[in-house]
């Protein structure tokens, strides 16, 4: 019998994990039903939109409101809270870009055996920031902390690229646009904000830059910007938007 009882104990107990979890996993469903531009949302459309009933959703709002995630407002509907922002705020002081860099240039020379690299604007120029070289003996040559020309070859047209009507298609490929043995390809990386805060890119010698190469190296770089502004807590839809990459 006790043995039994045990059993019997213990069975909430297990159970209630997977509880919280779903409770945890609602939660958030009601705060990602905000889109952009929405400043408020009317109790009914938030539970439609998390697949929750009403009664539900009215009670883990009551809990969000609580812990400042969200605002009750008086003229009724909901409004996300400041809480989202103090965590926002600590996330991005506690962001080191080279964190979320390096291991996406390691990513790109191991798969390329190419030479990667990511550059941030500086007024009308681009600096080097941060660059892994290619294992192969033959490999293009550049320094951390080099700048070149905003505007010119991948990585400089890459930066702006955003800003022109109609952007181009990403990534952007040079063939010998600034240093004629060079061929590149480069994508902007954004930010939280939505601002541009780089571009990254691989670098190899011309005649190494054939179709196979160009096949294997686009989407690599795509991916890579799109993967480091999601890491950055920015919104890659312009960017996946604009890829060429596999099509």
């Amino acid at each position: 019998m006790r043995t039994r009882s045990a059993q019997t104990a213990a069975a909430p107990a297990a159970a209630e994990p997977d509880g919280n979890v779903r409770a945890v996993d609602r939660a958030l469903a009601l705060l990602l039903a905000f889109e952009d531009g929405e400043a408020t949302l009317p109790l009914a459309d938030i539970a439609r939109r998390a697949g929750l009933h009403v009664t539900t959703a009215l009670r883990l709002l009551g809990t969000l409101e609580h812990h400042g995630f969200v605002r009750r407002l008086p003229a009724g509907g909901y409004a996300l809270g400041p809480q989202l922002l103090v965590l926002g705020e600590r996330f991005r002081r506690g962001l080191r870009l080279e964190d979320q860099v390096l291991p996406a240039l390691e990513r790109l020379r191991d798969e390329s055996r190419e030479s990667a690299a990511f550059f941030v604007r500086e007024g009308d120029a681009r600096r080097c920031l941060f660059r892994r070289d290619s294992p192969q003996p033959v490999r293009t040559v550049a320094r951390v902390g080099e700048v070149a020309p905003l505007g010119v070859g991948a990585h400089g047209r890459a930066l702006v690229a955003l800003q022109s009507a109609p952007p181009p298609r990403l990534p952007i490929v040079s063939r010998g646009e600034r240093l004629k043995e060079v061929a590149a390809i480069a994508a902007p990386v954004l930010d939280a904000r939505g601002q541009v805060v780089g571009s990254i890119g691989i670098t190899m010698p011309l005649y190494r830059f054939d179709a196979s190469a160009e096949a294997t190296c686009l989407p690599l770089v795509l991916r890579e910007a799109v993967a480091l502004t999601r890491a950055l807590g920015g919104d890659p839809a312009p960017i996946a938007a604009l890829g060429t990459a596999g099509g």
